[in-house]
């Protein structure tokens, strides 16, 4: 009989015990490729999101991390808004600027002035957003055609978005007026939405109030790996026509005057009739500045934040600091503290080994008796060891990646990121299986150690 058919024979003849410290080691194990998963899925997260296609994200004076976590993530909720005239202020020429205002009802006092930042956006573009409501679960977001148009995603930041179905939706349409949308793969595939179903905006948060008028999908977005698979984007002009998103008056630093704003009268679902220039507010603008390097960008960032009510912040440049001083040493910790687990595991086999070798020792002596050497009885114990080590460590492997899935009815929510059965973003899981059979080993060395020594005259 080979050595591995009696180490088998003996862990089934003390299944119990076996089966407990095999179910330790196998917790263990899952803890650790677990928090290696969602660890490892959102920081490539993060790497893949910081490619965002534009230098900068303008919006109200507050947290820097709020304000990118809100228009990049779509985690954080917006504070505040700014004034349509300061996304305006972006808009490179006083041509361009003056034909902006006269398309949706502006006057200019000064028509030959030109936008206050607009040297900086020359030869790149800004683009609003505005965000606050929710279609169902997900975020939804009002912008331009220029979102998907300009804008530009995946790790190198060199890809254009494709539609799996559909189109773009435009600025107005015969069909459908302000009203149409795209969503993400992810919002088509959870709410069983297709092209040419209608999605309600609901006001304030999930769950809030829906807005009598829906936005008709024309596109669907394909996969892109980033946020954007989890938003629901429409037609700003349309925001803006839905009930309570009109905005307070400001006073001429920008500052709201409370109890200002006086709702317009509502037209029709196909009127060419827009919101007044005075009554818009964005949540951010997304910059990208002309020319090459970052000279252009470091610039504006400075102007911008001059101003009483606006900042400007780098996605890049708090992405790149949150991975740096949170996310990988919190990785690393919770790499440590797992691993320590799967040693306290390793030491629950030595006990369970060791504490049997009292009972074993009659069995010892009569397999020495029948000519096996002590060479052989160490590596029956060792075989044992290590049999536990590894088939807790195989079982443990498959529960943390089947936990994976599950969680995310919680990480999705929480950072955006989704996690398949097989997804890893961890390279310290091909030491898994390595790591097993070493510490399977050394937990047998001692209980190895005193089978070797066992006397067979005083055993029998």
């Amino acid at each position: 009989m080979s050595l591995i058919r009696i180490a088998i024979r003996n862990l089934f003849h003390r299944r119990l015990p076996s089966l407990l410290t095999m179910i330790s080691m196998s917790l263990g194990v899952a803890l650790v490729v677990l928090v290696l998963t969602i660890a490892g899925m959102i920081e490539r997260t993060f790497e893949q999101t910081s490619n965002v296609g534009y230098n900068l994200i303008i919006g109200a004076k507050g947290s820097s991390v709020q304000l990118t976590f809100n228009t990049v993530m779509f985690l954080s909720e917006p504070v505040e808004n700014i004034p349509y005239t300061a996304f305006m202020e972006f808009l490179p020429g006083a041509k361009a600027r003056q034909e902006h205002f006269q398309k949706i009802g502006g006057k200019l006092d000064e028509p030959d002035r030109k936008g206050k930042y607009s040297s900086y956006t020359g030869g790149g573009f800004a683009i609003p957003m505005c965000m606050g409501d929710y279609v169902g679960p997900f975020r939804c977001v009002g912008t331009t055609p220029d979102y998907f148009n300009l804008l530009k995603h995946g790790r190198d930041g060199d890809k254009e978005y494709e539609f799996a179905e559909g189109r773009n939706f435009v600025d107005y349409s015969e069909e459908n007026g302000f009203f149409e949308a795209v969503i993400g793969s992810e919002v088509a595939r959870v709410m069983n939405l297709k092209i040419g179903d209608e999605v309600f905006a609901s006001h304030g948060m999930e769950g809030g109030e829906q807005h009598d008028d829906g936005f008709r999908i024309v596109g669907i977005l394909e996969p892109t790996g980033t946020p954007n698979d989890r938003g629901a984007f429409v037609n700003m002009e349309g925001f803006y026509l839905l009930e309570g998103h009109i905005a307070p008056d400001r006073d001429q630093d920008g500052i709201e005057v409370k109890g200002s704003a006086v709702a317009p009268e509502r037209e029709s679902r196909l009127s060419k009739v827009r919101l007044h220039v005075e009554k818009r507010e964005v949540t951010a603008v997304l910059i990208k500045t002309g020319g090459v390097g970052g000279a252009a960008a470091i610039g504006l960032q400075k102007q911008v934040n001059k101003s009483t009510y606006a900042t400007a912040v780098s996605p890049i440049s708090v992405i790149t600091q949150l991975l740096e001083t949170f996310v990988k040493p919190v990785r690393f910790g919770l790499f440590l503290l797992t691993s320590l687990v799967c040693v306290v595991s390793a030491i629950g086999i030595l006990v369970s080994i060791y504490n049997s070798m009292s009972e074993r020792k009659r069995d010892i002596a009569v397999m020495r008796s029948l000519g096996a050497s002590r060479d052989h009885i160490t590596m029956i114990i060792l075989l044992e060891s290590t049999i536990i080590a590894v088939v807790g460590g195989f079982c443990g492997w498959f529960v943390g990646h089947l936990a994976g899935p599950i969680s995310n009815l919680w990480t999705q929510k929480a950072t955006g990121t989704t996690i398949g059965f097989l997804d890893s973003a961890a390279p310290q899981e091909l030491w898994l299986v390595p790591g097993m059979i070493v510490l399977g080993i050394l937990a047998g060395v001692i209980p190895a150690i005193i089978a070797y020594r066992t006397s067979v005259v005083e055993s029998l």
